[in-house]
């Protein structure tokens, strides 16, 4: 090779990897417009995974509590309105619930096959099959109205019924935050406030779907493990997968892994480790929680909780 190509090709080269370089750089100008949307009459439903793992330690003893909680939810929308305001019935129609904590055997609860519910499950089998609660939300997800026909203790997370959007149309990259304050009792017996913030920004946007990242900011010090233990468990931190074009969320997934020493206010070798996992996936079509055992990866993920 002469010198003279010598330099062409290293010059080709160099014009390439700049060329690269820009292209990594550069961001899609591209706006996203989201929202809600549903339809008269519609049932929605999503295959709900729930799994925590905590672990305690007081004065040298360790005791290890796990749940696992499957269930099918459902949205069955009553009305909606020009606007796009939309009310539904919100229902849990099928539970399969196990539990475990040191020393003890574990505990189940399957609604579609056990007639009766063991003792602490009681109130979760009577919350199977009626309707929860009325919601009205706005296509943003903000909740207009909400009645309350029946206290649920079905659903871990209660609360914030759906993941709040933006007004105005966002670029991959830009963030909203929705304001969440967490209320908790301390060990003297008065009540904390916690102020805090859900955080979401726009990951990417492929084939029509929109991958958003959550997570809990805590704004209000938080100096007492006590009520640290509590806060923490509170938390979200995850991902969200979004149907642009049909105007509802796919799937998401939550993790959480946290530790907190000294909670329990006697020594300061006391620990709680908090681990949890919670995932959501749109049912397609009638499947079920029996026939979609089949194919979720649950087993797996709490095999990744040890």
């Amino acid at each position: 090779m002469t010198r003279a190509t010598s330099l062409l090709t290293c010059a080709a080269a160099l014009c390439v990897l700049s060329t690269a370089a820009w292209a990594d750089t550069t961001t899609d100008d591209k706006t996203y417009e989201l929202r809600y949307q549903f339809k008269p009459g519609e049932t929605i439903r999503w295959r709900v995974v729930h799994l925590s793992k905590v672990k305690t330690t007081v004065a040298g003893t360790t005791q290890t509590a796990e749940s696992v909680s499957k269930s099918l939810k459902a949205w069955k929308v009553t009305d909606v309105t020009d606007t796009g305001t939309a009310t539904f019935q919100h229902m849990v129609e099928e539970v399969d619930m196990r539990s475990k904590l040191t020393g003890r055997q574990e505990v189940t609860y399957n609604s579609r096959t056990d007639d009766e519910a063991p003792v602490g499950y009681e109130s979760m089998a009577e919350s199977v099959g009626v309707v929860l609660s009325v919601v009205t939300i706005d296509p943003w997800g903000k909740v207009i109205s909400r009645k309350d026909q029946k206290q649920s203790t079905v659903t871990p997370n209660k609360g914030q019924i759906t993941m709040p959007l933006p007004k105005d149309p966002v670029k991959v990259g830009e963030t909203w935050s929705f304001p969440h304050d967490i209320v908790v009792p301390g060990n003297d017996g008065t009540v904390h406030k916690i102020n805090a913030r859900q955080k979401f920004t726009l990951a990417s946007v492929k084939n029509g779907v929109a991958s958003i990242e959550m997570v809990t900011v805590i704004l209000t010090p938080v100096r007492d493990p006590a009520v640290e233990a509590q806060v923490i468990q509170q938390q979200s931190q995850g991902t969200v997968r979004f149907d642009i074009a049909a105007g509802r969320v796919l799937g998401q997934q939550m993790d959480l892994d946290k530790r907190v020493v000294g909670f329990a206010g006697k020594t300061d070798t006391s620990s709680l480790h908090y681990i949890t996992r919670f995932t959501e996936d749109l049912v397609i079509g009638t499947e079920t929680v029996a026939n979609a055992d089949a194919k979720t990866t649950a087993a797996k993920k709490a095999e990744a909780l040890k």
